[in-house]
């Protein structure tokens, strides 16, 4: 059993989005893990101001709920960024969830990729969703997860599922006329079978 934490960055309480974290989570509990979800539009949690107050080991010093959500990060097994698409890359509030990612770096004499310091490892994934589904539709938000999450950071990768065409922007999230839901079901079930 593995501890999985959903980060929702963003969307309709029951839109696109939360309909294909949901269908994760489903299937990753059947597969018997423990999953805990956070939606950043219910708890907030602002970008990096650059300050440096947090090297190394000190907390950070905005008061918002990133410094409650370090211990969820820190005993998670694997962290799943879930957003919808908005112009053309991950939401602010998911990337604002991730440059905060620097209060929890650890001093590190010897850093690969010519960084200062080194993170918790944790595997990752990345559920999102979008009314395109143009072949370059998520070649940005891809493109910064794998940058910052996989290679900066360290991450491990399990896997994405990128849904696109579920609906136009301005209507009713319509996922459910989609095989995406059950990608993501099928997603959660598998992130871990050997």
């Amino acid at each position: 059993m593995k501890k999985i934490l959903v980060v929702i960055g963003g969307g309709r309480p029951n839109g696109n989005t939360n309909q294909l974290v949901d269908s994760f989570i489903k299937g990753a509990t059947e597969a018997g893990h423990e999953v805990e979800k956070v939606s950043l539009n219910k708890v907030e949690v602002n970008g990096c101001i650059g300050c440096n107050a947090c090297r190394y080991g000190k907390p950070c010093i905005q008061k918002d709920a990133f410094n409650e959500l370090v211990p969820k990060i820190k005993s998670a097994d694997c962290i799943v960024f879930a957003s919808p698409l908005l112009f053309w890359t991950l939401s602010s509030k998911i990337k604002a969830f991730i440059e905060r990612f620097y209060c929890i770096a650890e001093e590190d004499g010897n850093p690969p990729y010519g960084r200062y310091e080194s993170y918790p490892i944790k595997d990752a994934a990345l559920l999102m969703t979008s009314a395109d589904n143009f072949f370059w539709t998520y070649e940005q938000a891809v493109s910064y997860y794998k940058f910052a999450i996989i290679n900066y950071i360290g991450f491990k990768d399990k896997g994405m599922v990128l849904a696109g065409g579920c609906g136009d922007t301005n209507g009713k999230p319509q996922i459910n006329k989609t095989e995406h839901l059950a990608n993501a079901y099928e997603f959660g079930k598998t992130i871990y079978r050997e």
